[in-house]
This record gives structure tokens, C-alpha cells and sequence, in this order.
């Protein structure tokens, strides 16, 4: 039976009804790993045999849910929703223990179906393709998908009277380690945090022209992450969908999964934030692929995309002292601790630079600043609440007006060995050259060393 919360969540902000989740059994589960799927059927199987690799013990806690999904046609191509059917038909034959999936799926898949159907892998789906189940023309695609499933997956750790459970994502093509499922559960055993992201590192691939794209990306992205750990913001965690977990309290507490189509992760991660601290897990590694991609307008397949395209340089990352910047204004609001009026702090900005003041008048800081202080019992409460205001999308947008009208992004390999010599972090075992891009080989070693000196970034 569902607790009263979980209950009213469901009737309140939960999906509509009428996709059910198809399990052989979901007696007893604390957790749950959801994984979005469109047309998917040549890897998603190779991520569910990952999956089975976790000890029995994990594994029988757990409840797998992949969530097969489309739009109607057009806005699905018929080649998709054909690959969601084969996908569906291999997925019923392993849930309901039938004797032809291996026979159902590509060769290549063979060694993987029988890893899983070894296992004790717990797998359910829901079938999100099929006429009549596709996802609304007018909802995101993955958003939409990952909030049919983990909807789905805080019901069914309710039903087996778990009191606080843990909801994991993945992509359907996104490897994990033998011990994913035991480190995110212990983290969020020994912490309160309502969400968390693991360590991650992107596969390797035989292609040095695609190699050389996710070095790229990789680092992109763990500058950024970098420069807000160095500003002492409190965003300073990647939001990168395969990463994720939650509590199922966190996950009531912001209404569940948006429905975007894209950007779902970094707007669910950043409404975590602001009822708690997105803890890191660094004890396991998530290995998400550097695959192409069109499906979505950002994010890593289009990167990839515009990198082999050669449609802009990508060789570049936002300039550390736009960092710097952020630095000095979020230490200027703790220091303040609410004495100061806005106008007052708005002027302080301005000596900070010109570029700040005019980002947070335009962000209307100055009757913001006065609702906080009126709305706040002490020191404590007025710095989570500017926190709220000042959140990761607001801190994304900062650094993006400075981009635009102050500190244009600098050189990719310039700019991190400044910012690390900002931080204080010059030994770190690597040099990056001030001019130039590396070899391939050179950025891999670049990228492998802030994995293991910055395993949080």
C-alpha cells in the first residue's frame, strides 16, 4: 500500500495513468534504476547486462525500469518505433522468463542476453510506444520519459512499505561498475541528501576524430564545474542525466520529474538543490557514450555533432575570471549577512564589475533582496534563501552575460591552466600547452587527471 504522501504526489503531479509497468514481481524493493529508451535495441541491452554484473544481493533490492518511448508519427520516425517494438518484444520475453530472447536480439547482443538472464537482475518496463501509450506531442521526449518511469518507481518502493528509498538514472547506453547499486544506496543511507551525482567518465572509442570530441566536451564540462567549486558556489556539481540519483523524499518534495525535452537533468538537479546538497559519489563510476547525436538541441550527442562538423571551435571554455567575478560577489552576500540594503549591495557589485551590477539589476536583485531580508528569521535562513534566488540557472546565465559582454571564452588549454593556478591547484601532475590543442593522446591524459584529482568536478 503506498504511504499518504506518496499517494497524494501521484494524484497531484504524477503522469497520467494508463502505462503499466510490466514486472514479474516488485515484492520487496528499496530501489530503482530508471532508463529512458528510443530506439535503442542495440545497446540498451549491453547497459542492462553492466547492470547485472552487481552482486545478487544488490540486484535482488532492485528494480530495473526501462521505459520504452515515442512520439506518434511524425514526430517519431517509423524506423524508431519498429526498433521500440523489437525492443519491447525481447524485454517481455526476458521479464516473463520466455525462451526466445536471446534469438530475438542482434548477435552482437548474444553474450550480454545471457549475462542478464544469469543474473538476478529484477527487470520491468513500460511500454511508452506502442498506439495509444506514446508520449503527448506536446511533452519533451527524455524528460517525460524519465518522469513515467521514476513516478513509477516511487510507487512501487511505497507498495513495499520502504520509508525512504533511492531512484537511479541511466541512458540506454551508459555502462556502470560491478558496485553502482551498493554505493548509491549507502550514500543515501549515511547522508540526507535529497540528490546526488556519480563520478563519471565518458567511454573510449577507437575513432580519434570521435576520441578527440568528448576529450573536448569532458573537459568543457569539468571546467565549468571547476570554475563553480573555485567561486564557492553551491551548483557545483555536473548535471549530466546518466548521473543522477534522488531519495524518493527529495523526489516528492520538488513534484517530480519536469518534462522537457531537453536540459530535464540540469532544471531537476538545480529544484533538488534548494532543499538540500547534492552530494557526490565518488566510490563508483558511470560510463556514459560519446556516441552522436541530433535527437536533442544541446547537450552531448550534439556537441559531438557540431565538433566532427566542424561547425564552431570547440576548443574553448568560459574565461576564469568570469569565475573570479562569481567568486567575489557570492562572497560579498555571506560576508553581508543581510545588513546591507540592495542599493548598497548593487553598488558593491558594480566595484566588483559593471557587468555584475547590470546582471542583477536586470534580474530585478533589488526587490528580491528585500523580500528576503523581510522573509528571513536569521543569518542562516537569508543565505539559503539568496541561494534559491541565486540559483544554477541565474549562476549559468552570469557567466554566459559575461561571456557575451565582458570575458569572451579563451583558449580551452590556456584557460584551465589559469583557472587551476587559480585554485592553487598548479602541481596537479599535467601541463597544459598555452597554445595550441594537444594530440589525442595528450587530452586523454588531461581529461583521466582531473578524473582522478577532481573526482568531484
Amino acid at each position: 500500500m503506498k504511504d499518504r504522501k506518496t499517494a497524494q504526489y501521484l494524484l497531484r503531479y504524477g503522469v497520467a495513468q494508463g502505462r503499466n509497468l510490466l514486472a514479474a514481481s516488485i515484492e520487496g524493493i528499496d530501489q530503482a534504476v530508471v532508463i529512458p529508451a528510443l530506439a535503442e535495441r542495440r545497446s540498451l541491452f549491453r547497459t542492462l547486462a553492466s547492470i547485472a554484473q552487481n552482486p545478487p544481493n544488490d540486484l535482488n533490492r532492485t528494480l530495473v525500469i526501462c521505459v520504452v518511448n515515442n512520439h506518434r508519427p511524425p514526430l517519431s520516425r517509423e524506423e524508431q518505433i519498429l526498433d521500440n517494438q523489437e525492443t519491447l518484444s525481447i524485454l517481455r520475453s526476458i521479464v516473463f522468463s520466455k525462451t526466445d530472447s536471446c534469438r530475438a536480439c542482434p548477435v552482437q547482443d548474444m553474450d550480454e542476453m545471457e549475462m542478464i538472464e544469469r543474473s538476478e537482475l529484477r527487470l520491468a518496463y513500460i511500454d511508452a510506444s506502442s498506439r495509444g501509450f506514446e508520449i503527448p506531442d506536446r511533452d519533451g521526449g527524455v524528460g517525460t520519459a524519465r518522469k513515467i518511469g521514476m513516478d513509477a518507481a516511487l510507487s512501487v518502493i511505497a507498495s513495499s512499505g520502504k520509508a525512504n528509498g533511492s531512484i537511479c538514472c541511466l541512458d540506454a547506453d551508459t555502462l556502470v561498475e560491478e558496485n553502482y547499486l551498493s554505493a548509491i544506496q549507502t550514500h543515501f543511507c549515511h547522508t540526507d541528501n535529497p540528490g546526488a551525482v556519480t563520478a563519471y567518465a565518458h567511454q573510449r572509442t577507437a575513432d580519434p576524430e570521435l576520441q578527440a570530441a568528448i576529450c573536448c566536451y569532458e573537459i568543457f564540462l569539468r571546467s565549468y564545474v571547476l570554475g563553480l567549486a573555485y567561486a564557492g558556489s553551491p551548483y557545483a556539481y555536473h548535471s549530466i542525466g546518466s548521473t543522477m540519483a534522488c531519495s524518493t523524499d527529495g523526489y516528492r518534495s520538488v513534484r517530480g520529474m519536469n518534462r522537457r525535452e531537453a536540459a530535464e537533468d540540469f532544471h531537476f538537479l538545480n529544484k533538488l538543490s534548494k532543499t538540500g546538497v547534492i552530494g557526490t559519489i565518488e566510490q563508483t563510476t558511470v560510463f556514459p557514450s560519446p556516441r552522436l547525436s541530433g535527437r536533442v538541441p544541446f547537450g552531448t550527442g550534439q556537441r559531438m555533432r557540431r565538433f566532427v562538423n566542424g561547425q564552431a571551435s570547440e576548443y574553448l571554455i568560459h574565461s576564469p575570471e568570469s569565475f573570479k567575478i562569481l567568486k567575489e560577489w557570492l562572497a560579498l552576500m555571506r560576508r553581508d549577512r543581510g545588513n546591507s540594503d540592495a542599493g548598497d549591495l548593487l553598488n558593491e557589485a558594480g566595484r566588483i564589475h559593471v557587468c555584475l551590477e547590470n546582471y542583477l539589476r536586470l534580474c530585478r536583485f533589488e526587490a528580491t533582496w528585500r523580500l528576503i531580508q523581510k522573509n528571513s528569521r536569521d543569518e542562516s535562513q537569508l543565505l539559503r534563501q539568496f541561494h534559491v534566488w541565486f540559483d544554477g540557472l541565474k549562476t549559468l546565465r552570469l557567466i554566459h552575460c559575461l561571456d557575451r559582454t565582458a570575458f569572451p571564452p579563451v583558449p580551452m588549454f590556456t584557460g584551465l591552466t589559469r583557472l587551476l593556478g587559480q585554485m592553487g591547484a598548479t602541481g596537479i601532475g599535467f601541463a597544459c600547452q598555452e597554445h595550441g590543442v594537444p594530440d589525442v593522446d595528450a587530452q586523454l591524459r588531461i581529461v583521466q587527471r582531473l578524473r582522478s584529482v577532481f573526482p568531484g568536478s
